[in-house]
């Protein structure tokens, strides 16, 4: 029915002699709704409900009167029922009275519109007509009706408006949206119900149990199943199980295979630590292994497994013996090793600490005597250095310890407190201090830790420091929030990523070590690195062993180091003279400012950062002769290389890492990765050969990183050398006259073509003229005359026909192996000015360039 025919309805005629018509009312906002005047509606339309007998059922008119014509998009029915809703919220007449008649009969046609409009309608109806008291047997039936229409969000989303949630079956309801990724739409839904909530999770942590193929379900749903299902692998769902049972407040007893896809995960961590980084000492990493594995069978198998993959059978051999590991889960060779040191009666881990003495002399040394390194546990060790501790003017390094915690629902407590001042290391056995928690230990500990702490006179250096502090209370409450009352503290952190954002080059560093955070930056500006082996050692084990001692006091005294090494020569590292204002972050200073270069790069994880060498610590490598090879997410940055002559093979998107060290060792490439399998790769290749490259970066600057480690030497003759699609540097060269006749034959295809001699080159040559041989009828196929005799198809398609009449245009270049098409123009110009801080020279007025350039060709 048409709003503006009301005159035909007896029953809108009697609207229209007691107050305003509905369908008017509709008619007029639908008039405004057209010309966007959004704040002229919403008065009309408050205006016009206020002249309405019964707003409720006059909505149900409005709505009524509308169906068959609504969209799926922004509709004014739903604006309308939104703005009655706001009206009456804002009105001091009473609502309906429950279970009245007149509501009844309001929520019967309520219901009916609901059934046939889009979800948009379904909260403002539900809150108008309370429907949550409604006939619940209609409003089940069409979310059921929904879900077999494969419509499962909104299924879900109008059973949660309308509180339906404890009659549906709750996992048939959220199995789709769990397919779909869509997490936080179930949790919506189980929110305020925890018998849903515990039903939820049992069926989430069913998805983690070994051997569970999250496949087997999808097919269930064909809907749904072509939706990739990387996020339902037992390691990524088992963090999202864990991560709602803390949530909703269950105990971890009800995520039992969650909480063993974690444990594994933690045990491949410390496997790695161990086998791959060699930063983790046998003693730590069999103490923690121990704890994580137990006595579960499927926990023991792979570990088995992971021993095998990471070491030599009498390594793995050797960590069954240690860890009681069963026989019949190891493999052959690894049981066979295991028996023989059993029968030698011996368990000896040969490799646990080879030639300790070598290896500490390569770390960071701590340049004190161990007797001023003060271990404070008591309230009168306090009261004994306290004056030393709070002494104004002086500059303290500050850092906590604490055992890496494995399991869910656990939270790091800090086990030990370093401040460093300059000759002393004093240590805070804060287990000790903080016992009991309301005793005069504790109350002395917080005090003294406070004062120091919010002292502005004394500087307080870190490496992220506030995350540390946080920490801190959780042990002790008195110290809650203690990293907002910092004074005079500067976080090196903050100092490391502005020495990051200059890039600076750094002599002695070997970007292909893996560091990251602090022990990155003491290799960097002391020249050595710190010795992380008890880094996670278990600091709740009392006493503390001496090896434990030392790399507390050294982890807190390099701070102080590392300053005075910043502080005495700042611009080395590309800082200013105000070494406190390197760590406040830069702001644009108006909108549309650019932000300086590499700024935004800054604030990735300082694991990828490559740090650039001097020049003086490694030949100089032509730019020709250097080889790399590319993992598949680098795509962009073998290109870029490639433009500036570099030999860049990339592998393809089936390819794995293994390819990668393949062809690093057969061709005498250099591999370039930005992801994990980094340290396994460096590891089957060697120091140096191995480049993390940090994958937040643009092509442009990885590129350039890449060539100030390895000191490349680019020159201007080397831009374009390369195709930069295939790698190839194999040109062929075609005068103009032969490239309109080649295109001509091309896309008539009359006939073979017939050479004639090659075009002699104009005098003093072209600007971009590269040292390759002209076109001849040999290299051509005669059937087909845009085929070169090697098979490749010469791509003359995608050259323009304006191109062709370009004033000075001599000639074009032919890539022999992809068929591309390139010719002189703006882009080496361009591409020069992108890389001019790495160009070892301008060519000179007389020099060519003799490089093809592609301006203009499709890539």
């Amino acid at each position: 029915m048409d709003p503006g025919d009301a005159a035909g309805d007896p029953a809108a005629g009697a609207r229209r002699c007691t107050g305003q018509d509905p369908l008017l009312l509709l008619q007029t906002l639908q008039t405004l709704w057209s010309t966007r005047e959004r704040q002229q509606l919403r008065e009309e339309a408050w205006r016009g409900f206020a002249a309405l007998d019964d707003p409720l059922a006059g909505l149900l008119d409005m709505l009524e009167s509308s169906q068959g014509r609504r969209g799926e998009g922004p509709s004014l029915e739903a604006w309308v029922s939104h703005q009655l809703q706001c009206w009456l919220q804002a009105q001091p007449r009473p609502d309906p009275a429950q279970h009245s008649p007149r509501l009844e009969q309001l929520q019967a046609r309520a219901v009916k519109v609901l059934t046939e409009s889009p979800p948009s309608l379904a909260a403002p109806l539900a809150s108008i007509f309370q429907l949550q008291d409604a006939d619940r047997s209609c409003l089940l039936e069409h979310v059921h009706r929904l879900y077999h229409e494969g419509r499962f969000r909104e299924a879900v989303m109008l059973g949660t408006t309308l509180k339906l949630q404890p009659e549906l079956d709750v996992e048939k309801m959220s199995v789709p949206l769990l397919l779909q990724d869509k997490v936080a739409l179930v949790e919506r839904y189980v929110a305020g119900f925890p018998d849903l909530q515990r039903r939820l999770l049992a069926l989430m942590d069913s998805w983690c149990q070994p051997g569970f193929d999250i496949k087997d379900v999808a097919r269930q749903y064909p809907q749904v199943a072509s939706l990739s299902l990387e996020k339902l692998s037992p390691k990524v769902l088992s963090r999202q199980v864990l991560r709602l049972q803390e949530q909703f407040g269950m105990v971890p007893a009800l995520c039992p295979h969650a909480a063993t896809q974690q444990r594994l995960a933690a045990l491949r961590h410390l496997c790695h630590k161990r086998f791959v980084e060699k930063s983790l000492s046998q003693e730590n990493w069999a103490d923690h292994v121990q704890g994580l594995v137990g006595h579960s069978p499927w926990l023991q198998e792979q570990l088995s497994q992971l021993l095998t993959s990471l070491g030599d059978p009498g390594t793995a051999a050797r960590c069954a013996l240690n860890l009681l590991l069963p026989e019949d889960q190891l493999p052959a060779t690894v049981a066979a090793e295991l028996s023989r040191l059993q029968l030698q009666g011996r368990a000896a881990d040969a490799d646990s600490r080879p030639n300790v003495k070598d290896m500490k002399d390569q770390h960071y040394q701590l340049p004190i005597p161990r007797e001023n390194v003060y271990l404070l546990a008591s309230r009168e060790d306090l009261a004994r250095h306290e004056g030393a501790l709070l002494q104004p003017q002086q500059v303290v390094g500050v850092d906590l310890e604490w055992t890496p915690v494995f399991v869910a629902g656990g939270r790091p407590r800090p086990s030990l407190l370093q401040v460093a001042m300059e000759g002393r290391v004093f240590l805070f056995d804060i287990l000790a201090l903080t016992q009991p928690p309301a005793g005069q230990g504790a109350q002395a500990f917080s005090q003294l830790v406070a004062q120091l702490l919010s002292d502005p006179s004394i500087t307080k250096l870190g490496y992220g420091m506030a995350g540390d502090l946080q920490k801190l209370g959780t042990s002790c409450p008195a110290l809650a929030h203690v990293e907002k009352q910092v004074l005079g503290g500067m976080d090196l952190l903050l100092v490391h990523r502005q020495m990051r954002v200059a890039g600076m080059p750094t002599p002695g560093v070997d970007r292909a070590s893996g560091l990251r955070g602090l022990s990155l930056l003491v290799q960097q500006v002391l020249g050595t690195t710190l010795d992380k082996t008890q880094q996670l050692s278990n600091w709740d084990r009392r006493p503390l062993c001496e090896e434990q001692l030392i790399y507390a006091a050294a982890d807190a005294y390099c701070l102080l180091e590392v300053h005075q090494a910043l502080c005495r020569e700042p611009a080395r590292f590309h800082l200013s003279g105000d070494l406190a204002g390197s760590q406040r972050p830069r702001h644009r200073e108006r909108p549309g400012t650019q932000e300086p270069p590499g700024l935004r790069e800054a604030s990735a994880s300082p694991r990828q950062v490559p740090v650039a060498v001097a020049e003086a610590t490694i030949p100089r490598v032509p730019a020709r002769t250097f080889r790399v090879v590319c993992d598949n997410m680098l795509q962009g940055l073998a290109r870029s290389l490639r433009c500036l002559g570099v030999d860049a093979h990339v592998l393809g998107s089936s390819e794995d890492h293994r390819r990668a060290a393949e062809v690093a060792r057969l061709e005498g490439r250099i591999i370039l990765t930005s992801g994990q399998p980094y340290h396994t790769l460096r590891a089957q290749v060697g120091a140096g050969r191995c480049l993390l490259v940090d994958g937040s970066l643009k092509a442009q600057q990885q590129a350039k990183s890449v060539l100030r480690h390895f000191n490349v030497r680019v020159t201007h003759e080397d831009i374009f050398s390369r195709c930069q699609a295939c790698n190839s540097d194999q040109y062929l060269k075609v005068s103009r006259d032969m490239m309109k006749q080649l295109m001509w034959l091309s896309s008539h295809q009359e006939g073979p073509w017939t050479s004639g001699p090659a075009p002699e080159e104009a005098p003093g040559g072209s600007t971009h003229d590269r040292p390759c041989r002209w076109l001849q009828a040999a290299d051509l196929c005669a059937e087909m005359p845009d085929m070169l005799a090697n098979g490749t198809r010469l791509q003359l398609a995608r050259v323009p026909a304006g191109v062709l009449r370009t004033p000075g245009l001599r000639h074009f270049y032919c890539c022999t192996r992809c068929g591309k098409v390139f010719w002189d123009g703006s882009h080496l110009g361009r591409v020069a000015t992108h890389f001019r801080d790495v160009l070892e020279s301008a060519p000179g007025p007389c020099e060519p360039s003799p490089a093809p350039s592609p301006a203009g060709s499709s890539f």
